[in-house]
């Protein structure tokens, strides 16, 4: 490559770790690329899981990317409301090359315009949402539509990665990659959809998980509905 390809995450409190982590991995392989960690006010702020990242840059001083990704986590409700957040998603989205999110991460792409007209993956639970938008979801680990690409629920930001590595240096080097950090999953149990949970842990789960579920929306819907203002 000439130039680094820039790839951004964008995070923001309480944010899944997983979601930002798992991509990281894979992506901070890419030869070429320059991965930047960025939030709206930068410096540090805590995941879901208590864990603390610091040293992150500041969106505003971000002029452009190569390609952006967006986590999902329990902080997604009140990220949504963050109109100068999402506005910094819409600006740096439009101008990338590939635009793209893990988990409920795609919800804020939504949120900012950036799926008009995309099929698009969603943490399974909250995939209502996206196609009260009428946005198409996949029951997919990963989604491509264009220049987007979006990944299931939160392990599978790391079948987003391989992707988008070989959408941009070949399926070689993705190939190697995996080979490199032994992704070979052979998970214990045959319950990570809900389609193969068992009845009384799916309900068990989607009880907990819903209970976010009427914030989440009108926050989404607000959101949706000051995209037209100015920030």
């Amino acid at each position: 490559m000439e130039r680094p390809f820039t790839i951004v995450f964008i995070l923001f409190p309480r944010l899944t770790q997983l979601d930002f982590t798992g991509p990281f991995e894979v992506l901070q392989r890419l030869p070429g690329a320059r991965l930047v960690v960025a939030s709206r006010e930068g410096g540090s702020l805590t995941a879901d899981s208590g864990l603390t990242f610091a040293g992150l840059a500041r969106l505003s001083d971000i002029t452009e990317a190569d390609a952006i990704c967006v986590p999902g986590g329990h902080g997604l409700t009140e990220a949504l409301g963050d109109r100068e957040l999402v506005a910094h998603v819409q600006r740096l989205g439009r101008g990338a090359r590939y635009v793209t999110s893990v988990c409920t991460g795609s919800l804020l792409l939504a949120a900012a315009g950036l799926l008009e007209g995309k099929r698009a993956a969603c943490h399974w639970a909250f995939r209502p949402l996206l196609a009260e938008l009428g946005i198409q979801t996949e029951a997919a680990r990963v989604v491509r539509d264009g220049n987007v690409i979006t990944g299931g629920g939160v392990t599978a930001g790391i079948d987003f990665a391989l992707t988008l590595v070989a959408e941009i240096a070949g399926a070689d080097v993705a190939r190697a990659i995996q080979l490199s950090i032994e992704y070979d999953p052979q998970p214990p149990f045959d319950a990570g959809s809900p389609e193969t949970a068992p009845a009384e842990v799916l309900t068990r789960v989607r009880d907990r998980v819903l209970l976010q579920y009427p914030e989440r929306r009108a926050a989404l819907l607000a959101a949706r509905a000051a995209l037209a203002r100015p920030v």
